[in-house]
């Protein structure tokens, strides 16, 4: 397929139909834990955070990829940062994805930010090497923990 056929749209909140039949199946192929209920919490209260979904369509309509990307003003300056980033495995090494990386950076010019950041998993080499091809460097160790809930005496 040609990068040039791609349609990109940007999904509205939950109540958006294409939000559970185009963007749910592209996210559970990356969370495959993920569940109905956190789903619709993401979407809703996400998009009041910022969050958005930029899906990549075929010229039939079928969704092939998602990014899933908020605007984050912090003090490295503003950054589109990317939550979730996946391609469908049929249209992996198709120029699918580099497209819709290209099409992130263009979003992230035209809010102002400075810079694209994303977390990837540790054991997922084949995101790295994508990452590493379209000239994102590894800046930092993300970590993270539990938050845990003081114990009443």
């Amino acid at each position: 397929m040609g990068e040039a056929e791609l349609i990109f749209r940007e999904l509205g909140p939950a109540d958006d139909p294409r939000v559970t039949e185009d963007l749910l199946p592209l996210l559970l192929r990356l969370r495959p834990a993920l569940s109905g209920e956190q789903f619709k919490e993401l979407v809703t209260e996400g998009h009041e955070q910022g969050l958005r979904y930029l899906i990549a369509y075929s010229p039939f309509g079928r969704p092939l990829a998602a990014a899933g990307y908020r605007t984050l003003v912090t003090s490295r300056g503003r950054v589109l940062f990317v939550d979730d980033l996946v391609t469908d495995e049929a249209a992996r090494s198709r120029g699918v994805g580099a497209r819709l990386m290209r099409e992130l950076k263009t979003l992230g010019r035209r809010g102002g930010c400075v810079r694209l950041e994303l977390d990837s998993g540790v054991a997922n080499p084949h995101a790295h090497r994508f990452y590493l091809r379209h000239r994102l460097d590894i800046t930092a160790f993300h970590f993270a923990g539990a938050v845990e809930l003081e114990s009443r005496s």
